[in-house]
C-alpha cells in the first residue's frame, strides 16, 4: 500500500492519532506509516496506562505522554478524563491537527469536541459508554457490528472489512528467539494468558473466577509453561502473592519486560485471555484460543465463536471441558491471506481528511 504522495509540507494535512489504550499501538503503526506514505503528517500522543508508553518505546514511535491511568474508581476516571483532555489543549493548540483519531480515547474526543476539530474514533466493542454530550464527528466499526447496535447516529458511522486485529496481523514476522528469551524449551507446552481487565467498566467478577480456574486446572497438567501477561502492577503483584510456588518453578512466567505479543501468540500452543484483543489476535492468526470474557459478547467475539476460530469458556466446569492442551506444528514463516482493513480504513480517514464524502467511499468500495 505504499503509494508515495510529494505534498509541499506547508500544505500537509495533519492528522493526530491518541493512543489510549495498549492495544492501540500496534494497530496504529501501519495507519501512521501509510497514512504519511501519502503525504499526510501524523503526531502522536499517549496516555500512560497498563504497557502503552513501554510498547511506545517497544516500536520506537515518537510521541507526546500526556496523562495517566487513574484507577478503577468511577469518580477518578471521571476525573481523570477531564484533567488529561485540559492537558491535551496546550499540545493541539500548537499542533493545529486537522483530525483526531484514536480507537476509543475518550478524552481526545472532548479535547477535539470543544476545540472544534472533526474527530473520527474507531471501536470494535458496541457496549464501550460513550461520552453524554460529545461525540465524535465519525465513527469506523467492522462490519460484523450490526446497525441496530449502533444507537441513533448511524448517519456518521462507517465500516470496514474484517476484524481490527486484522489492520496490523498481515504485517507479522515471526522470530522463533521469543521461546527462548522466556525460558521456554521446545518440549514444553506453552498456554499464553491475559488476566482480565479488572479495572475497566465492563468487568465482571465472574472472569476472575475463571482466571483462577484456568490456572489452578493447568497447574496440575505435566509438561506445560504458562506465560502470564499482567495488565498493570497491582495485577502482577497479585498474581505473584498467589502462585509463589509455581513461579518459583518457572510454570507460570510473567515476562520482565514488554514482549511482542503477536510472536508469543504465533510461538504458543493455545491462548486464554479475559480480554479482546490478545483474543482477536489469535483468532487472527489460527492459534487456538479460549476467553474467559463475561461481560456482554460483542458482536465481533460471536462472530468468532461462530465461525470455531475462538471458543467461549462461560463456567468453571467448561475450563476442563473446553480447553483442549494439544501441541501445535509451528512455522518459523507466518502467512497471511488478502485482508482489507487496512485500505478501507485508510480510504475512510482520507476522504474525510479531504472533505470528500467517505459514505460515498464507503458504497464504492461495497459496490
Amino acid at each position: 500500500m505504499n503509494t508515495t504522495t510529494n505534498v509541499p509540507e506547508s500544505s500537509r494535512r495533519k492528522v493526530w492519532i491518541d493512543l489510549d489504550n495498549s492495544p492501540h499501538v500496534p494497530f496504529f503503526v501501519p495507519i501512521k506509516r501509510e497514512l504519511e506514505s501519502r503525504g499526510y503528517e501524523v503526531v502522536l500522543t499517549a496516555r500512560d496506562a497498563y504497557q502503552v508508553t513501554e510498547l511506545v518505546d517497544f516500536y520506537g514511535l515518537k510521541c507526546e505522554r500526556i496523562g495517566r491511568h487513574t484507577g478503577k474508581n468511577k469518580f477518578m476516571k471521571v476525573l481523570g478524563l477531564l484533567v488529561r483532555a485540559l492537558r491535551l489543549f496546550p499540545f493541539i493548540m500548537k499542533q493545529r491537527p486537522d483530525l483526531a483519531v484514536s480507537h476509543g480515547s475518550r478524552a481526545q474526543v472532548l479535547a477535539a469536541s470543544l476545540l472544534g476539530i472533526k474527530s473520527i474514533v474507531l471501536a470494535d466493542y458496541e457496549y464501550v459508554q460513550d461520552l453524554v454530550i460529545f461525540h465524535p464527528t465519525w465513527v469506523i466499526v467492522p462490519d460484523i457490528i450490526p446497525d441496530e447496535s449502533l444507537g441513533s447516529r448511524k448517519d456518521h458511522v462507517l465500516k470496514y472489512h474484517g476484524i481490527k486485529e486484522d489492520v496490523y496481523v498481515p504485517s507479522f514476522t515471526a522470530d522463533p528467539s521469543v521461546r527462548e528469551r522466556l525460558g521456554l524449551s521446545e518440549t514444553d507446552l506453552v498456554v499464553s494468558i491475559r488476566p482480565p481487565a479488572s479495572e475497566a467498566h465492563y468487568h465482571r467478577h465472574e472472569s476472575d473466577e475463571l482466571f483462577v480456574d484456568v490456572i489452578e486446572y493447568l497447574k496440575l497438567q505435566p509438561g506445560i509453561k504458562m506465560v502470564v501477561l499482567p495488565r498493570n502492577a497491582r495485577q502482577e503483584a497479585h498474581i505473584r502473592e498467589k502462585w509463589p510456588n509455581l513461579i518459583a518453578e518457572q510454570r507460570v512466567i510473567i515476562p520482565s519486560h514488554v514482549v511482542d505479543g503477536l510472536n508469543l501468540i504465533w510461538f504458543s500452543d493455545l491462548v486464554v485471555s479475559g480480554g479482546g484483543t490478545m483474543n482477536r489476535e489469535a483468532a487472527a492468526m489460527g492459534v487456538p484460543v479460549y476467553s474467559i470474557f463475561r461481560g456482554k459478547i460483542g458482536a465481533v467475539d460471536r462472530y468468532l465463536a461462530e465461525q470455531g476460530r475462538l471458543t467461549l469458556i462461560e463456567s468453571s466446569a467448561e475450563v476442563t471441558s473446553k480447553i483442549k492442551l494439544l501441541r501445535r506444528k509451528v512455522s518459523d514463516n507466518f502467512q497471511s491471506g488478502s485482508r482489507p482493513a487496512l485500505r478501507n480504513i485508510l480510504d475512510s480517514i482520507v476522504a474525510i481528511l479531504e472533505s470528500k464524502d467517505p459514505g460515498l467511499v464507503t458504497s464504492a468500495r461495497r459496490a
